[in-house]
């Protein structure tokens, strides 16, 4: 696949101001995963949790660039999910397991300290990495986010995939449905 130049440009330059030059620049992080989704085995990159959804053999890449004076940019594209289809998208804590669950909550920047998380005061676009996405009519899908902060000692673990689109109001901020699928992301 020779998506991730692409990817790796336009992260960035969302990332990076051209002309830009800082007397001592922060130092720029970069995660990149890639994977086939396939049922659960120990060391499995990517997982599917429901193939009626995201159908074993369907594909998924993340990019991620992260800078103290810049943010983080994520990009998430996938390949050979059903057509047509909302699908919602977000980072979580821990690496994928055998279950969905295993992944545990959505990483958050600042943490809720109520579990689980559905205050839009934590669980929202700017303290989460959401990537919600829609599919064409050929089961592919894309989707970025850009939040002000930068990873430092506690990162995301995973990437993954749910049921529906991400709700924003209060009481289910943050929910998007069963856990359908995750793709492991050292952030």
């Amino acid at each position: 696949m020779r998506l991730l130049p692409a990817l790796a440009a336009a992260a960035a330059a969302v990332v990076l101001a051209p002309g830009a030059a800082a007397a001592s620049p922060s130092p720029v992080q970069y995660a990149t995963a890639y994977g086939t989704f396939t049922a659960f085995t120990p060391g499995a990159p990517a997982v599917t949790y429901r193939p009626d959804l995201v159908p074993d053999g369907a594909r998924a890449h993340v990019f991620s660039v992260s800078a103290a004076d810049g943010g983080t940019t994520t990009l998430l594209f996938v390949t050979g999910l059903r057509p047509g289809r909302a699908y919602g998208a977000h980072a979580h804590a821990q690496p994928c397991g055998a279950t969905g669950d295993a992944a545990g909550p959505h990483f958050q920047h600042v943490p809720d300290p109520v579990k689980p998380s559905v205050d839009p005061a934590y669980a929202n676009p700017r303290n989460e990495i959401w990537l919600d996405f829609t599919t064409d009519g050929t089961g592919t899908g894309f989707a970025r986010s850009t939040v002000d902060w930068a990873f430092a000692v506690r990162r995301a673990r995973s990437v993954v995939v749910h049921e529906t689109h991400t709700h924003t109001d209060p009481g289910h901020a943050g929910t998007a449905g069963a856990r359908l699928a995750c793709l492991n992301v050292d952030f």
